[in-house]
């Protein structure tokens, strides 16, 4: 059973950077596609980057040119690299890989979910 784990979280002044890491255990295949979602309170979650085996990668136009996505297919980590964060990037962040369909932001199209890591941005 894969299980995806969340680290990097924490709380950062506007316009700081803050990097995440996801780790992908017990898959018995290399996990296709895997990204990276955020839920803030009172809202729905949302997709913020993806990233597929070959690198191919997608990202939400709200991040676009300030959040980096990369992944390690040997060491089976998914990063996410935020920079010029603001508070609207608040919000609970969420590993989720196994993808139906690619490319997809939508949390629906995604299997398995990591526990998920806070990011605050205060102003």
């Amino acid at each position: 059973q894969g299980e995806l784990v969340e680290s990097g979280g924490g709380s950062v002044q506007a316009g700081g950077s803050l990097s995440l890491s996801c780790a992908a255990s017990g898959f018995p295949y290399p996990v296709y596609c895997i990204g990276w979602f955020r839920q803030a309170p009172g809202k729905e979650r949302e997709g913020v980057a993806v990233i597929r085996y070959g690198g191919d990668t997608a990202y939400a136009d709200s991040v676009k040119g300030r959040f980096t996505i990369s992944r390690d297919n040997v060491a089976n980590t998914v990063s996410l690299q935020m920079n010029s964060l603001t508070p609207e990037d608040t919000a609970m962040y969420y590993c989720g890989a196994v993808c139906l369909q690619w490319p997809s932001l939508s949390p629906a199209d995604y299997k398995y979910w990591g526990h998920g890591t806070q990011v605050t941005v205060s102003s």
